[in-house]
């Protein structure tokens, strides 16, 4: 039997994760992921590539406040405001989306931590940025602030088989997926076109090609040649060196860990 075996959200883009029990799935994603971005103050947003400080920003979220802490450094926090004047950012090949700034006082705790001045917003409320419509199953599928899908799906047998491969096994968090399933084969995850978790029906629309952010160490920040050198070798794909899929949600409900993986087709 396949299980969800672990869920996890990103408050802020390219930002520390959440491991969560529970969490409920929207259209663009589980519910408070990559809502948040650290962007230029043109707009531009921000990744561990550039800037691998970035991995070590803990966003905690209650409710609507965000607390920034980062390691021997004051931590702050921040009423959320998802609604208000138009702050127009760019991410990959989306132009001008609606989001709102999130005041002087995060873009300067943020700016003084990595050392260059940025700038917080959240994706403003309403708003839909719609996903490349090659892979797009509904003509209203969107996402947040996610690199082009709302939700990555890995399996631990996956990440295994990877690991058996390298001289030191990594931690799944180099490839910040959402969900995590057990109980199949690895790569299994590859053949599936559609599942269902608990009520949500969720389509597996395209492998995750994998860039160097997957080589930066989340504690230490240390680089390494792994595991795009080994994944370009048994992972290879048209689009890239491929690891976990990209997952499009078809309806909205409440995941927990535990639950049973069907697969649909």
């Amino acid at each position: 039997m396949i299980t969800l075996s672990n869920l996890t959200y990103y408050p802020i883009k390219a930002c520390r994760g959440f491991d969560v029990t529970e969490s409920f799935v929207e259209r663009m994603g589980l519910a408070n992921d990559r809502r948040m971005m650290v962007v230029t103050p043109e707009g531009k947003f921000l990744t561990q590539r550039e800037y691998p400080k970035l991995a070590l920003i803990t966003p905690t979220l209650t409710n609507d406040l965000v607390t920034l802490a980062a390691p021997n450094f004051d931590s702050m926090r921040v009423v959320l405001q998802k609604s208000g004047a138009n702050f127009p950012v760019n991410i990959w090949k989306s132009e001008n989306v609606s989001a709102v700034d999130q005041g002087d006082d995060a873009a300067q705790w943020l700016s003084d931590w990595l050392g260059v001045a940025v700038r917080l917003v959240h994706f403003a409320d309403g708003y839909q940025r719609g996903l490349n419509p090659e892979y797009a199953i509904n003509a209203d599928d969107h996402t947040g602030f996610a690199d082009g899908y709302p939700i990555l799906i890995i399996s631990e047998e996956s990440l295994s088989d990877l690991n058996s491969k390298l001289d030191s096994a990594l931690p799944m968090n180099r490839f910040r997926p959402n969900i995590v399933v057990k109980g199949g084969a690895a790569f299994e995850e590859d053949i599936w076109k559609r599942i269902k978790i608990g009520d949500v029906e969720m389509a597996l629309v395209k492998p995750c090609p994998r860039c160097e952010v997957t080589t930066i160490d989340k504690e230490t920040l240390e680089r390494n040649k792994e595991p795009l050198k080994t994944l370009g070798k048994y992972r290879k794909h048209e689009l890239g060196a491929i690891f976990g899929m990209n997952t499009i949600p078809l309806n909205e409900g409440k995941l927990e860990v535990g639950m049973r993986v069907e697969i649909l087709a």
